[in-house]
């Protein structure tokens, strides 16, 4: 089989998801994204991360298509929490997980949305690529009135464009995304507005929450020519109710950017990590954590409570729907920490604080 056959095969839930797990092409293009100073992670047309491991190339793609040793996921997995239906307002702090890594965040009377995901399949097309495989934890018409959104990049499974779309026609919530992401957003609605910042930069939320972007080992495409031509982050929110740190994705790398972030605001309250989607390793490990990993971040962190996402919704690579979880608990039974400390969200469940 030809390699371009087997990328072929493999686009459905590689390629064209481009969910963290996909092929990009790396021919040098100008930016249809951003256009900004050169600065120590952006070269003038790419971005990069100061752990930045090399791209994977087509042979990388065909490796691990040729050798994959999938586990298969059911076609449905409801979760075992009924939808939550949200209250207006919350002066403390709730979390409910959507599925995969959508988020709503309460606190101190925001509403904030972060990665918001309610379509079937995380893909540019309606008729392949991954499909969810239980409904969102959080019916879309159930939603209380959103303030915010956060987006952390721009892969299908965390930037749902038409969601984007009928949130600012129907909400008109303040919308925060790192450099470059504005254009993708405006591609599905030529008014909404959205406020860009690079790393280390902030925007104030109102009620007392700040947010502020940081760095995440992780990259970003929507297709084939543009791998790394919009920036990504994680989030830091500053609130009333202590801090939260949120990943969307990230390799655990050499774990400075955990250290940096306990050394800049403390052991956070809560940090919400991705623990999924991380097999096989020799691919994935560079940008996506395992629950070992994710355990070490804890560690290092200090934070008082997790809370794991990126599981269970979307199957984009070889792990089974319940590994994540499973390996979850032996992480955490290895270090020595107690079971709810770091709980693996399933959709529906809330957690408040």
């Amino acid at each position: 089989m030809t390699r371009r056959r087997l990328i072929t095969a493999a686009s459905a839930a590689t390629v064209m998801t481009l969910g963290g797990v996909g092929y990009a092409a790396h021919r040098r293009s100008a930016n249809p994204y951003y256009r900004g100073p050169i600065s120590d992670h952006f070269d003038g047309v790419r971005f990069h991360a100061p752990e930045q491991p090399p791209d994977k190339n087509f042979s990388d793609l065909a490796r691990w298509r040729m050798t994959a040793k999938t586990e298969p996921w059911p076609a449905s997995a409801p979760s075992p929490f009924p939808a939550d239906i949200p209250p207006e307002r919350v002066d403390g702090l709730r979390v409910v997980l959507i599925g995969h890594a959508s988020y709503l965040f309460q606190v101190a009377g925001r509403n904030i949305l972060v990665d918001p995901v309610f379509a079937k399949r995380a893909s540019p097309v309606r008729f392949a690529g991954p499909k969810r495989v239980n409904p969102p934890g959080i019916a879309y018409e159930k939603l209380p009135p959103i303030d915010v959104v956060l987006i952390t990049h721009n892969h299908y499974d965390h930037l749902d464009g038409p969601t984007m779309a009928r949130l600012w026609q129907e909400h008109q919530p303040l919308i925060v995304a790192p450099l470059g992401n504005d254009a993708i957003l405006r591609g599905y609605d030529e008014t909404m507005n959205v406020e860009t910042r690079d790393w280390g930069e902030s925007v104030d939320l109102g009620g007392g929450t700040t947010v502020h972007l940081t760095p995440a080992n992780h990259w970003s495409a929507r297709g084939l020519n543009d791998r790394r031509m919009a920036l990504w982050c994680a989030f830091v929110l500053t609130t009333p109710r202590g801090v939260h740190y949120h990943v969307g994705d990230t390799g655990l790398g050499q774990g400075t950017i955990f250290r940096d972030i306990r050394a800049r605001f403390g052991p956070p309250r809560l940090a919400t990590l991705p623990i999924g989607a991380y097999e096989p390793r020799w691919f994935m490990q560079p940008q996506h954590m395992n629950p070992a990993d994710a355990v070490e971040a804890l560690r290092l962190l200090d934070a008082e409570q997790a809370l794991g996402h990126h599981w269970g919704t979307f199957k984009l690579t070889d792990e089974g729907i319940e590994r994540p979880a499973e390996a979850l608990t032996a992480a955490l039974g290895a270090a020595g920490l107690r079971q709810e400390v770091f709980l693996p969200l399933r959709p529906g469940q809330v957690w408040e604080g």
